[in-house]
């Protein structure tokens, strides 16, 4: 894949004016109190496992609406006589069209020495991996495949009003949890999961980090008009067909562009960014860190494509994360 975006030099002072709704704050203030009326705690089943130094536990919380959205929740197994400690906890966020999957597939940050909460994705789960359990109830007008434009003709219906909630609403839940430090939590994800992670940097209080991996979902009319791999294309086909819906469709995505949560973010930050990346340009990526509110570094990954440092940076990560909480 040939470099098509903008020069590294440009790339780092990448600061587009990105279309916000007056309402935005107003919007999302409204949809979270909307979900936090149903405060049902979250349920944890333990689940028998041949992982001998892991708690497994399948987790269900109340999401949007307070459909039940599944999660795994994985813990250091105790040892007898020992303390119980709150432990500080990382809340992944799936990429585009995965599953939850098996949790022997999540083990790096709770082998780490951390309590971890992975997210179901709500509809997804069929595509790659080994597969999802939590189904999305909610329909949507007319769409193209995939669920970019499920609900694009209004920000209420929008598909992502819906998982961006659930993504708070699993910081909400973890907190909860006997074996959490509160005050201690940190988000992360890669694709889709970055652009979910950073809608919960700029939706949820008090988070210690956010760790956004080449991410999705971010500076949408740049995007759109940039790449022809899906999911992004999936709006190019949509427009294709709705050819009088241009002005209305981005304005619902404004309502949910990463760049716009990365205005309102507190949490320090690392990113990561692969300059061969053919389904997140790169300008995207640089966009939403270089708009970030709190400190934001980013990784860059000269010759990789949308799989970005993969276990490179999850070292990078770790050793990140381990300062911030030093600090």
């Amino acid at each position: 894949m040939p470099r098509l975006d903008l020069p590294l030099s440009d790339l780092e002072t990448y600061r587009p004016e990105v279309a916000e709704p007056a309402d935005f704050d107003a919007f999302w203030q409204r949809t979270l109190a909307e979900a936090r009326r149903f405060d049902a705690a979250p349920t944890l089943t333990r689940v028998d496992s041949p992982l001998s130094e892991v708690e497994v536990y399948d987790v269900t919380f109340a999401g949007f609406a307070g459909d039940p959205i599944k999660a795994w929740f994985l813990v250091p197994t105790e040892r007898p006589g020992s303390e119980q400690t709150r432990l500080p906890t990382v809340v992944e966020y799936n990429g585009y069209g995965g599953g939850r999957g098996f949790p022997h597939e999540r083990l790096a940050w709770v082998a780490s020495g951390y309590a971890y909460l992975f997210m179901d994705t709500r509809g997804q789960g069929s595509s790659w991996g080994s597969g999802g359990d939590t189904p999305d109830p909610h329909g949507s007008g007319p769409a193209s495949p995939g669920f970019m434009t499920r609900g694009i003709q209004a920000p209420d219906d929008y598909y992502y009003r819906r998982v961006f909630t659930d993504a708070v609403r699993a910081i909400d839940a973890v907190r909860t949890l006997d074996r959490v430090d509160p005050e201690r939590v940190a988000v992360c994800g890669g694709s889709q999961g970055g652009g979910i992670a950073l809608a919960a940097a700029g939706l949820a209080e008090g988070l210690i980090g956010a760790m956004p991996e080449v991410p999705f979902l971010c500076h949408f009319e740049r995007a759109v008009g940039m790449t022809d791999n899906d999911p992004y294309h999936e709006v190019v086909r949509y427009l294709s067909v709705h050819r009088d819906r241009v002005k209305q469709t981005f304005a619902t995505l404004a309502y949910f562009d990463g760049v716009n949560f990365a205005k309102r973010a507190t949490a320090p930050a690392i990113f990561s960014v692969a300059l061969l990346d053919p389904i997140c340009p790169p300008s995207t990526v640089f966009a939403a860190r270089n708009h970030y509110a709190a400190d934001a570094e980013i990784e860059v990954y000269p010759f990789n494509e949308h799989e970005g440092g993969q276990g490179y940076h999850f070292e990078r990560q770790a050793a990140w994360l381990a300062r911030r909480l030093a600090d």
